[in-house]
């Protein structure tokens, strides 16, 4: 899945008379880490961090910016690239064996914007956001806050909920290899970096649910994408 570079971009309101600055905020929070992690388990997760804030420095507005230790939250310029890095930083913390569940969601931001860190700033979508990553009760690791839509909020959270369910069900194998696939690999290509054949691979592929969590990310993109572009119709690109 490539980061796009598009944006959520000011939206007037003819009602207030007043800009709308929106933009995605992405938060992240590590699953039980409460309870006694280590420091190397706490260096992993800060090298992950450090590492997606250089590779997706084109689709982020504020940096990805640790706030409580085991806590993380920056603003990206759509939606689509926010839930792109929320599943990209969630894999390379699996690799670790290091858990973490994600809210995405819209944020009228109504302080100036800061580039250096992802903090001191507020407006309508931070709060209820932060609400849903901080829903404990939940097995979702991908959650979403989208204002003024609460129909199709509740349709993506369904559809965080089954992508939770099913990598939750992965192997190793299963899961590096439907990375790969994800990334552009063919099977072909994986059956040849494992030494296997392409069959091994269609059959990881198939164990995995690979088609099943496909169609889920589809619609979550599709989806997203066409709030994108909501959010953004009334303001020239930037």
């Amino acid at each position: 899945m490539k980061l796009t570079q598009n944006r959520l971009h000011l939206m007037f309101d003819p009602m207030s008379g007043q800009e709308k600055n929106y933009f995605a905020v992405l938060m992240g929070d590590l699953v039980n880490s409460e309870k006694g992690a280590s420091a190397e388990y706490h260096a992993r997760f800060n090298d992950v961090v450090e590492q997606h804030n250089k590779h997706a420095r084109r689709v982020l507005a504020s940096p990805l910016t640790i706030t409580l230790g085991d806590e993380f939250q920056g603003l990206t310029r759509s939606l689509v690239a926010a839930v792109s890095l929320a599943r990209d930083i969630r894999y390379d913390l699996m690799d670790h064996a290091i858990d973490c569940r994600f809210s995405v969601g819209v944020v009228d931001l109504q302080t100036p914007l800061n580039t250096k860190n992802a903090w001191n700033m507020m407006g309508p979508g931070l709060a209820k956001t932060r609400a849903k990553l901080n829903d404990k009760g939940s097995n979702n690791r991908y959650r979403f806050s989208i204002l003024g839509q609460p129909l199709l909020e509740q349709m993506l959270e369904a559809c965080g909920a089954t992508l939770t369910v099913i990598e939750q069900s992965w192997t190793q194998t299963q899961r590096l290899d439907i990375r790969a696939l994800l990334n552009g690999a063919t099977p072909n290509k994986i059956a040849k970096g494992r030494g296997v054949s392409v069959h091994s691979v269609y059959k990881v592929r198939a164990s995995g649910n690979f088609e099943l969590y496909l169609t889920q990310w589809d619609a979550i993109n599709e989806a997203l994408a066409d709030l994108d572009e909501m959010f953004s119709m009334n303001r020239p690109d930037a």
